[in-house]
């Protein structure tokens, strides 16, 4: 890597804001000798041209002696930031690979086939004879022979050991606040009927009940290993149906993860700590976590490259995120971007009605949705996100609100159609208010797009989850909250997404305050800036009529309401929905982007 390409390297015609002195500064810290640089930089710092002059930097083909590694890698955790790559003419050498579910066979009869269950997928020896114009296989060929290969970063862990994608000279990983939770959720062995194949082929013991039960769990893990493996021999044919095919590579896939965990867990020397969860007992599925994932990130990461820029707006503790990674933090340098948007276009608001942890959620959510009633008059015709936590507040939250007679101006979602349910609140002109699960990360809404949002609960953990509760047991109070901040850090920033952008942040669960006083140590000075700065507003009374002011509804009107620009996505209690899930329910805080 030479560091002093990094600065020339950057793809905008002209540099804005803290551009040109957070490049000085990655450039010294890399020159210093640091293997890796930690890039805290806020929403609209332009993470992604940062990102590429880092790449740019990186050992060419030509400085190359035959066996040192040269290119880079981009990843980012999320798919739609990866297309915004792929659409960004500033970024057009980040060549995109995607995994083979996302590109379809151009095969004759085979139009509608993902590549990963084409005949290539099912048939032992398939010569295809136009592999060379196979999108998959382009985009592959293309990513692994130009400096810099864009992928997610599930894609990219997945191919560690490729022969395809080996060791490059500089890995850049966007968003990398999370990497810790991502390698916990790889890593993590999920035993239930949907991901095991031959879950009725198998007796599944009560490894809770033994008196170790991580030791039963391994064993456990070796005998369905050994069942998977012939199970997978027996679809060792010439030819298989997709069906086949997918199951094929499930057993693989689930021998492979089996294995990790047991030579993992059996090896003396590894520093991860391993849980093990089934509530049910026997007969029930079993879930294996890791709590250190450093080993497995050595693995899908960190023998990937020789220099790293990792990128977030929000690593909020430099040596807690090293070691919760496995990196050393004295090869670790941090390079913080100020913020350059003036403070009053992104104010929050203290709006806080009481709050909402389970125990007290019934006294609070009708407040809550009054307050949003109340929101919804004062930005009457301006477009509104409520980050909802978890599926069940937000359905208790739409039955409110359709209650009060609001919800022609309403949209929601469920695990099944997010991604269409977004897009069409996006599309649309109208003012509406779109109640969200999952949406504090990756989410651009610049503009018109929303200008206002609300907090409705402080993003704490499912204390239930047993990684959760094993650290809490240990003291780790400080990481508790510090995963918290991180969440409502980066819903702060969905709305504002430019110097000149401006949008309200309401909190409304009194815990949020509580969480700013645990978490002061561990702000950025700019959103310490907001939180001192936060009072309460002037809102109007409460008028269902008013929230509607913006609107061509009619008060009174129901769910069922649908406009040009998209139909209604709420859901109802008894409407089939996905079943909603909340704090005393395990599941993981990233679930809603990655899949259960």
């Amino acid at each position: 890597m030479d560091p002093d390409r990094i600065r020339p390297s950057f793809p905008a015609p002209s540099f804005r804001g803290n551009q040109r002195e957070a490049l000085d500064a990655i450039r010294d810290a890399f020159a210093a000798g640091n293997d890796a640089v930690l890039v805290r930089a806020p929403t609209g710092s332009g993470k992604s041209l940062l990102a590429r002059a880092v790449a740019g930097a990186a050992r060419t083909p030509e400085e190359a002696e035959p066996a040192q590694a040269t290119g880079a890698y981009y990843t980012t955790p999320q798919v739609s930031q990866l297309d915004d790559v792929a659409e960004d003419d500033l970024l057009s050498d980040l060549n995109v690979i995607r995994g083979k579910s996302n590109y379809t066979c151009i095969l004759p009869d085979e139009t509608t086939t993902p590549v990963d269950r084409a005949p290539c997928a099912r048939e032992a020896g398939y010569d295809c004879s136009i592999r060379h114009r196979c999108p998959y296989y382009a985009d592959r060929a293309i990513a692994s022979n130009r400096a810099i290969a864009a992928m997610t970063l599930a894609y990219f862990m997945q191919t560690a050991g490729s022969e395809v994608f080996g060791t490059r000279d500089v890995v850049v990983i966007d968003e990398a606040h999370g990497l810790a939770e991502w390698a916990e959720m790889y890593a993590t062995v999920d035993l239930r009927p949907r991901t095991v194949p031959v879950w009725d082929d198998v007796g599944v013991p009560d490894v809770t009940a033994a008196d170790d039960p991580l030791d039963r769990t391994a064993r456990f893990a070796e005998t369905l290993a050994g069942v998977c493996e012939r199970a997978a021999t027996d679809l060792a044919s010439d030819e298989l149906t997709p069906a086949e095919a997918a199951r094929r590579d499930r057993l693989q896939d689930l021998r492979s993860e089996l294995g990790w965990f047991v030579s993992d867990y059996r090896d003396p020397t590894s520093t991860t700590t391993w849980v093990v969860d089934q509530p049910d007992g026997e007969g029930t599925p079993i879930t294996i976590k890791p709590l250190d994932p450093g080993r497995y990130l050595h693995h899908t990461v960190w023998d990937r490259g020789n220099k790293f820029a990792l990128l977030s707006a929000t690593i909020l503790d430099k040596d807690a995120f090293c070691r919760g990674v496995g990196l050393d933090p004295s090869s670790v340098a941090l390079v913080d971007v100020p913020h350059t948007f003036p403070l009053e276009r992104r104010p929050l608001y203290d709006v806080t009605q009481g709050k909402m942890t389970y125990e007290h959620r019934d006294e609070t959510i009708p407040d809550v949705a009054r307050l949003l009633v109340r929101l919804m008059a004062k930005h009457a015709d301006e477009k509104g996100l409520v980050h909802c936590h978890s599926y069940a507040i937000q359905e208790r939250l739409v039955d409110r609100l359709d209650d009060f007679g609001v919800s022609a101006r309403i949209r929601a979602h469920d695990r099944e159609n997010r991604d269409r349910a977004l897009e069409e609140w996006k599309a649309t002109d109208d003012p509406d208010v779109f109640l969200s699960v999952k949406m504090e990360e990756a989410l651009d809404l610049r503009g018109d797009l929303a200008r206002w949002q609300v907090c409705c609960k402080a993003p704490y953990l499912n204390t239930s989850d047993s990684r959760v509760a094993r650290r809490l047991e240990e003291g780790q109070w400080g990481w508790y909250y510090r995963v918290a901040l991180r969440t409502v850090i980066q819903a702060a920033g969905r709305i504002v997404r430019a110097p000149d952008d401006h949008g309200a942040t309401y909190l409304a669960d009194s815990s949020l305050l509580d969480l700013f006083d645990r978490a002061r140590s561990d702000m950025p000075a700019w959103f310490a800036d907001a939180v001192d700065r936060m009072g309460r507003p002037d809102l109007p009374a409460f008028d269902p009529d008013a929230a509607l002011d913006g609107t061509a509804a009619t008060p009174g009107t129901g769910t069922t309401t649908s406009r040009d620009s998209g139909t209604r996505s709420t859901r109802r209690s008894g409407s089939g929905g996905a079943s909603g899930s909340d704090d005393e329910t395990p599941d993981h805080p990233l679930s809603d982007v990655w899949g259960e």
